[in-house]
């Protein structure tokens, strides 16, 4: 394989992650050896310390390479990959999850794939061979799946895993994508596969085992859930 002189911006959102943000930026680094990469860490004002230990990482790694982009308070997930966007200097962007439920592992498997593919966009699927969920009860995987297939059947998206969270991006067609999207919360992934499927993106999918967070409390709750279904009519009528 030729070699590979792309740059990867790792855009990370983070509100109370002070026990899980240090162990993800290890593994991102042990994973990433040879890969042009900066971190992009955008923290919604958290109150546990978690800026505290940005810049602790920063001392170790050098802010050249982790990069702290915070913000006064919660202002929503879609504003923070926004947000996050102005600050990469790459022309590859990976978004995921600070909590540990996306490994970083997976991470060279992502690379390689949109090397082999060319494609736009890769995306973590749990929903294919090889791929799927640790450290969910069966009332929450039966609530997911159900999601999942609910929208798969109304959209047809052409992905497997609709309301994942761990993609990379070509940071042009990121950019063009993020711009038509109207929603803030979760729904926000949904909406970016979605628009960038209608766009005629070339969008490539990679197994993954999503895990449940490690430390913390989940953010999702009968909130997001009527939130989730009230994106989804959004999207049916304007998509």
């Amino acid at each position: 394989m030729e070699i590979n002189k792309n740059k990867y911006s790792i855009i990370v959102p983070t509100y109370n992650e002070r026990l899980n943000i240090a162990l993800l930026v290890y593994l991102v680094f042990k994973h990433l050896r040879d890969v042009d990469f900066e971190v992009i860490v955008v923290d919604d004002g958290s109150p546990d310390g978690t800026q505290e230990v940005v810049k602790q990482l920063q001392q170790v790694y050098g802010e050249d390479r982790i990069l702290l982009r915070a913000r006064p308070r919660k202002l929503g997930l879609g504003t923070a990959y926004v947000h996050g966007l102005k600050h990469a200097s790459g022309n590859f962007v990976v978004i995921m999850d600070a909590d540990l439920s996306h490994h970083p592992k997976y991470l060279p498997s992502f690379i390689r794939k949109q090397l082999e593919t060319g494609a736009s966009i890769v995306t973590g699927t749990r929903y294919v061979k090889g791929g799927g969920v640790h450290g969910w009860n069966l009332m929450r995987k039966l609530t997911s799946r159900g999601a999942n297939v609910l929208a798969q059947t109304l959209l047809w998206p052409g992905v497997s895993d609709l309301t994942g969270s761990f993609r990379l991006y070509r940071k042009s067609v990121l950019e063009d994508v993020i711009s038509t999207c109207v929603s803030k919360g979760y729904v926000f992934q949904m909406e970016m596969i979605v628009r960038a499927s209608r766009k005629r993106y070339h969008i490539e999918e990679v197994p993954i085992t999503f895990v449940d967070r490690v430390y913390g409390s989940s953010k999702l709750g009968g909130s997001e859930i009527v939130e989730y279904l009230k994106g989804l009519a959004y999207l049916l009528v304007t998509t």
